[in-house]
């Protein structure tokens, strides 16, 4: 009976160690993706600074370099103090739409670029919602405190997109 009651015993605390490492790699992989969609940001924004055809695009590329490379800076930091190796570079999606956005000029770059802005950052928000969601770590704060930021720039990107 007792090895029994032992062997429960290891079996859920085996399952715990398990979920809890789920966790982490989930706060990892989530800093990374975080970290990399800044850089996409950054490289983007720079491009809609110089190439935009409208005020409004030249700005909001140059809002997205300023606050990205603050948070980029923040992930950062808290990549380095978790011990999580983070790569440089840009997710493939992002690096696909740079490609393209360097052939366009005029307004088919500044269409285009809206248009991408609203869609990743509709896609960032949802992604960032859950992990602020997940409780009271490091993580989650983060997530939760880069929220109103990309709300305004889904805001920004709407205004010019004329949504």
């Amino acid at each position: 009976m007792k090895s029994k009651i032992i062997l429960a015993t290891a079996t859920i605390i085996a399952g715990c160690l398990v979920a809890s490492s789920a966790l982490a790699i989930s706060d990892k992989q989530f800093l990374s993706d975080a970290i990399k969609g800044d850089n996409a940001e950054i490289t983007l924004g720079q491009l809609a600074a110089q190439k935009g055809r409208s005020d409004g695009v030249r700005s909001f590329g140059q809002t997205l370099v300023t606050d990205h490379r603050k948070a980029k800076d923040e992930a950062t930091a808290l990549a380095a103090a978790l011990e999580v190796n983070v790569s440089g570079g840009v997710a493939g999606e992002a690096q696909q739409e740079l490609d393209k956005l360097q052939h366009l000029t005029g307004s088919d770059f500044d269409k285009e670029f809206v248009s991408f802005m609203v869609t990743e950052h509709e896609k960032a928000i949802a992604e960032f919602k859950q992990k602020a969601s997940e409780g009271n770590r490091q993580v989650p704060e983060l997530a939760a405190k880069a929220l109103p930021t990309l709300q305004n720039h889904l805001q920004l990107a709407q205004s010019l997109s004329g949504h």
